[in-house]
């Protein structure tokens, strides 16, 4: 990793925190989309890398909110997660050694269905959804972040659709995600498939996105939330096409 690639990996992380923290998603789908566009590093040493910032906000908000984690819907949807985060890694590197392009219009479709989603702004239920959901939900979410450390899409969208406190929903999709990161960066180092050079570089974007977190508290934009989620979406829809577009190429 070069020092403009290093720089342009630090902008992209402070970026990704500034709208996570301004609209409480997205961190691993814009960073994701930004690294694949510039071409910082493989797509699969990205997901290691993304996994590992993922981690800083995690630990963050486990620390103070861990006793409003909803055990019941966390205990549904570990599993099939954890089941499907390694078959998610195991497709990861055969296709990441096959076809680079076949991964890349992937991780396109996804950001685009993932943008389309969260636009839909879901509304909760009356009553929780069934444990198959939860179940379904889970090894959806897993998959995807076995593939790119992306678990979020499937997830954040049933969690937001049940009648539960939005504290208790993020801290639980937090911990989720977090053992989800773990297992994954334990498969990358039991199979060699840990990069360690480009990740101890990363970790230089940790005060990035501290900064960035720092200041989206501080000085918010002035611009009313909706357009800013809608900005956001909009990023992420023009990422997803470009991706796909430049793969199809």
């Amino acid at each position: 990793m070069t020092i403009v690639d290093l720089c342009q990996l630090m902008l992209v992380a402070g970026a990704a925190a500034y709208l996570q923290t301004l609209t409480g998603f997205a961190f691993g789908l814009v960073m994701m989309a930004a690294i694949a566009l510039l071409g910082l590093i493989s797509l699969s040493d990205a997901a290691i890398v993304v996994g590992i910032l993922s981690l800083v906000n995690a630990v963050h908000i486990l620390v103070r909110g861990w006793r409003e984690v909803a055990w019941p819907a966390f205990w549904l949807v570990i599993g099939p997660t954890l089941a499907a985060t390694i078959a998610g890694y195991a497709i990861l590197e055969h296709v990441a050694a096959a076809n680079l392009a076949v991964l890349q219009l992937v991780l396109g479709l996804v950001i685009i269905a993932a943008a389309a989603q969260l636009l839909l702004r879901p509304h909760p239920l009356a009553e929780p959804s069934p444990p198959r959901h939860f179940i379904m939900a889970g090894a959806a979410g897993g998959l995807l972040g076995g593939l790119f450390s992306t678990a979020g899409p499937p997830l954040v969208y049933l969690f937001y659709r049940q009648p539960m406190a939005v504290a208790t929903i993020r801290v639980t999709l937090v911990l989720v995600f977090t053992v989800s990161i773990l297992l994954r960066t334990t498969m990358a180092v039991a199979t060699g498939g840990f990069p360690y050079a480009t990740v101890w570089w990363s970790l230089l974007a940790i005060p990035a996105i501290l900064l960035a977190t720092e200041i989206a508290h501080r000085w918010p934009p002035a611009m009313a939330p909706n357009t800013l989620r809608r900005l956001t979406f909009g990023l992420l829809l023009a990422s997803g096409l470009s991706l796909s577009v430049q793969a199809l190429l």
